[in-house]
């Protein structure tokens, strides 16, 4: 590709996102990495492991939650429940020292799941991180020196109930605010700002989903669009203006947790418990279903990452029966390819590799091929149940279980 058409192509997946300056390589700085779709750039992956598995650069014990790493300037941030605190930790990325940690008292306890810790994975934008607890608490620290710029309770705020497994929506930084899937009945969907934390704008009245918003730029209109309770939602993010609307979820046991996609002038959703997925077309004001079905991918939170056009995913659940792996086509609807009994995971892309970190504690390393499904390797990573979404940056993998945060090293070279 000639430099300019590159430059062009790089651009145009930035806007995607609402990044204020191109990353520096090797940030991982939100939920799902700096695009949200699990896609990793400048990254270069080994094929394979001496020893037959990655070495560690560095572990530690961690306490409860299911909230993934972020990580960004050196520094990788992790958000857990010790006791009855929810701690703020920023560490050395490449060696897991300790550079400070914050503790903000929680009285939470779960309805359902004894996971009584975060879900939402910290966001690191311009040296300040961003974290949002499980009743709540939406904070803004200074991500060097760890002082506390500004702190709103939004669950109390804004008469939003706790749900299934409390907050697990991570917020979204767009331009001057911070988006936040609150679910009250005082507003559904709320933009404070960034400097000062003051609320700007709410709308809706929905009920806070398990999804975490994304934004794009689409043919010159700004979306950003979340998956509320049982709702697909576009707002202009300066206004809150909502741009279209249509449906998604049911009533009862159910929750859409897994991130919507924008391939180019349409949406992807996908959810498990009988939703199903929903390919749509954008418009500056509208959305157009182009197909809805719960045959092609009925993923219960993780997002499908996209290659070639193709989309590599999990359909089925991990709390009931045997989920599968699966290669198909959005456009068309095909299923290019199915490995059953492949069991649950999530995704990252790098490289021209699929990453999947199994709920089990298994790393498989893949290729995304249309044809069949091309396994390159795989290690035992991890001991306990694996939920949290892992983070890729620099080749160093971080990846946390119910017990141990574990860095591993999958570059093709060994960096000091």
């Amino acid at each position: 590709m000639h430099r300019l058409a590159w430059i062009t192509a790089f651009l145009g997946l930035l806007s995607t996102c609402g990044l204020p300056r191109p990353l520096v390589a090797g940030d991982w700085p939100q939920i799902l990495g700096p695009f949200r779709n699990g896609l990793a750039e400048n990254e270069s992956l080994a094929s394979s492991w001496n020893g037959g598995a990655p070495a560690t650069r560095w572990e530690r014990p961690v306490g409860h939650g299911l909230a993934g790493i972020a990580v960004a300037e050196g520094i990788a941030v992790l958000f857990h429940r010790v006791g009855d605190e929810d701690l703020v930790e920023a560490m050395n990325a490449k060696n897991g020292e300790v550079l400070w940690h914050y503790a903000f008292k929680t009285s939470y306890q779960p309805s359902i799941d004894p996971n009584d810790g975060p879900l939402c994975v910290p966001v690191i934008h311009n040296s300040r991180v961003y974290i949002y607890g499980a009743q709540g608490r939406l904070a803004c620290l200074n991500l060097k020196t760890k002082k506390l710029f500004w702190m709103q309770e939004t669950h109390s705020d804004l008469k939003a109930l706790e749900g299934y497994f409390g907050a697990g929506s991570t917020p979204l930084i767009e331009g001057d605010k911070i988006l936040v899937n609150v679910g009250g009945s005082r507003g559904g969907i709320a933009a404070y700002a960034l400097d000062g934390g003051k609320l700007v704008w709410t709308k809706t009245r929905d009920g806070a989903s398990y999804s975490s918003p994304v934004a794009a730029t689409i043919n010159g209109v700004r979306h950003v669009i979340f998956l509320t309770r049982l709702n697909a939602v576009s707002l202009d993010p300066s206004s809150g203006k909502i741009r279209f609307q249509f449906p998604f979820g049911k009533r009862g046991p159910t929750v859409n947790a897994a991130n919507p996609l924008v391939l180019g002038d349409k949406l992807f959703l996908s959810a498990s418990y009988r939703i199903g997925a929903v390919y749509a077309n954008i418009e500056p004001d509208a959305a157009t279903i182009i197909w809805n079905n719960d045959e092609v991918m009925s993923s219960q939170y993780t997002t499908c990452v996209v290659h070639d056009g193709l989309l590599f995913g999990i359909h089925g659940r991990q709390d009931m029966g045997v989920a599968e792996l699966r290669c198909f086509d959005p456009q068309t609807r095909k299923i290019h390819w199915s490995q059953p009994g492949f069991g649950y995971a999530t995704l990252i892309k790098a490289d021209d590799k699929l990453i999947l970190l199994k709920t089990n504690g298994e790393l498989v390393l893949a290729v995304p091929n249309a044809a069949a499904f091309r396994e390159l390797t795989r290690a035992r990573l991890l001991e306990s149940r694996t939920r949290a979404l892992p983070a890729l940056a620099d080749g160093l993998f971080y990846a946390r279980d119910e017990t141990t945060l574990k860095c591993v090293d999958l570059g093709s070279a060994r960096r000091p």
